[in-house]
Parts: structure tokens; C-alpha cells; sequence
């Protein structure tokens, strides 16, 4: 059985990295008495895919794993498993079964994610920048510096924000999250600020992300769809 498991994570948890949030999980599925599934080989270890990353210092209500179990359980009954051994800030969600070759793994199926973003206290722009949002994405090119193995380039992220709005004192982004076109909403809000003629001070916005999404379309018409709902329950 092919689980998916959708967790938040929120509070002081958000400053674990990414490899201690997976062994937690690792130790979490143990205490739950799940029956994982293992690799074989002389290094077992279990069957597990993290969808995409999460940077450290940022919330989310919507992260997600994939993990195989020896045998049906129902799916209410992970999540209630889980989270009776869960710590405080982490809480799974939901569980859903996924279709080996119908759903792909999480990891290869991410291709946007929702997030707020919020200036923290004196760290807002001096200038009227809510009004400013829709004029910084009529904009053809949004450029930036990234630095790869090859070093730096400049790279045109416009086309990766798929949405940027005002959404009362916090600004709504949906980016590109792919491997090939993964943007940080750091980087946007970083060009943002350059844009208005001001500079952008270091840990200047709150971040939390809202949701992953895979794309059930074209890349001319993309189709979102939550990692969630490419599963179903299992009674």
C-alpha cells in the first residue's frame, strides 16, 4: 500500500532542517506502529520520498510524504496513529493512497506551491508598495542574479510567479517549485523591493507556505492539483 501523508508544521519546529524533520518521521512511524515497508540489500532502510524541501525558519499547512506500507491500513487510521505520537507543531492532516504509475512519486511531482509572505515589523518598504504589486508584474522580465557550479547568471523569473497579490497585510504568492524552475519567494520578494528603488534588508519578510501543487496540464495551460488529491481514502 502507497501512502501519502500530508503534515503541517508550525511553532519553534520550523528551525529543524530538512534531513532531521525526515528522521523524525523515520522514528515517528515506528512509535506509531505502522507496518513500513523496507528496501532491500545490506542497508535496509524504509521506503519513504519527502515532496519538496522546506527552508528552515518557514511554516507550512501543507507539506508532504510518500510511504509504503506491508499492508492496508485504513487511512483514517494512519493519520490518527500519527498523530498520537506526534511533537507539538507538527501535525499530519490527512492520508491517502496513491496508485503506483497513476500518481507518480511526491518528490517528481511538484510543480508549484502557495505561500504568505509578510514584511516583519521595521522591515517594510518606506514607500507605497501595496499599490505597487500588479505594476511589478506587468513587467515582460523580472531579472536576477542566481549563482550555479558555472557561476552566476542572470535569470528571468517572471514567468515563475504563477500569482502575486495583496491579501490584507500579507502578500499571496503561487511560484514555480519544479526542480528546473524552482523560485524562492525570498528571491521575489527580494526584486520586488529592488524594484521599488530600495534595498531589501537580510531577514526582512516571514514566510509560510500554504501548499504543493502538481500540473495536470500543459505548460502553455497549467492545470494545478493538490499532491492530496491525486489520492483516495481507504475505509
Amino acid at each position: 500500500m502507497k501512502v501519502r501523508i500530508k503534515f503541517s508544521k508550525k511553532g519553534p519546529v520550523k528551525f529543524v532542517g530538512h534531513l532531521d524533520t525526515m528522521r523524525y518521521f523515520q522514528k515517528a512511524i515506528r512509535r506509531a506502529e505502522l507496518p513500513i515497508a523496507f528496501s532491500g540489500g545490506y542497508s535496509p532502510h524504509m521506503i519513504m520520498s519527502f515532496a519538496a524541501p522546506l527552508g528552515v525558519g518557514i511554516e507550512s499547512q501543507g507539506e508532504y510524504f510518500d510511504i509504503e506500507l506491508t499492508r492496508t491500513v485504513p487511512t483514517d487510521e494512519i493519520v490518527s496513529r500519527l498523530n498520537a505520537v506526534m511533537t507539538e507543531g507538527v501535525h499530519v492532516i490527512s492520508a491517502r493512497q496513491v496508485e503506483d504509475g497513476k500518481a507518480g512519486k511526491a518528490m517528481s511531482l511538484v510543480a508549484a506551491a502557495d505561500y504568505f509572505v509578510q514584511f516583519r515589523e521595521g522591515k517594510e518598504p518606506k514607500c507605497s508598495w501595496k499599490e505597487r504589486i500588479t505594476e511589478f508584474l506587468s513587467q515582460t522580465e523580472i531579472l536576477v542574479t542566481k549563482t550555479g557550479k558555472k557561476g552566476e547568471r542572470q535569470v528571468n523569473i517572471r514567468p515563475f510567479i504563477y500569482k502575486m497579490e495583496l491579501r490584507g497585510d500579507k502578500i499571496f504568492l503561487m511560484l514555480a517549485s519544479a526542480s528546473a524552475n524552482y523560485t524562492k519567494p525570498e528571491t521575489v520578494m527580494e526584486a520586488f523591493v529592488k524594484w521599488l528603488g530600495e534595498d531589501y534588508p537580510d531577514f526582512a519578510c516571514m514566510v509560510e507556505r500554504l501548499e504543493v501543487y502538481a500540473d495536470k496540464g500543459t505548460e502553455e495551460c497549467h492545470q494545478f492539483v493538490t499532491l492530496e488529491a491525486l489520492g483516495e481514502k481507504v475505509e
